[in-house]
């Protein structure tokens, strides 16, 4: 599989994620978002940017429980909560913000 952008194709594994990160950009992500259905909002960016910072600072895309961790610590208990994330992302907070944010599946998640 690979999204078509600009003329240019991106490749994906076989679950959608893409293979090259150093290819995402936000129109990507949007393109990526509107196949997983969901309309971005700034809560939506707001979490993507948070794992790309995550991926760039330690070079893991995190499961759902160390995502939930690390936002709960970042942007307080009001979005640091699996209910918060799950409205966001209701095929798996980790896995789906994860495919939107350019980055490989978390480890852990099946």
């Amino acid at each position: 599989m690979a999204y078509q952008m600009n003329g240019t194709s991106v490749e994906t594994d076989e679950e959608g994620y893409i293979t090259d990160i150093s290819l995402w950009s936000k129109d990507l992500a949007d393109l990526i978002a509107q196949d997983e259905n969901i309309d971005m909002t700034d809560d939506h960016w707001e979490v993507v940017n948070f794992l790309r910072d995550y991926y760039e600072e330690y070079q893991i895309a995190p499961a759902i429980r160390v995502l939930t961790k690390a936002v709960k610590k970042s942007l307080g208990p009001d979005k640091g909560n699996s209910k918060y994330l799950y409205e966001l992302f209701p095929y798996g907070p980790a896995k789906q913000a994860c495919k939107i944010a350019g980055l490989p599946k978390p480890t852990g998640c099946i």
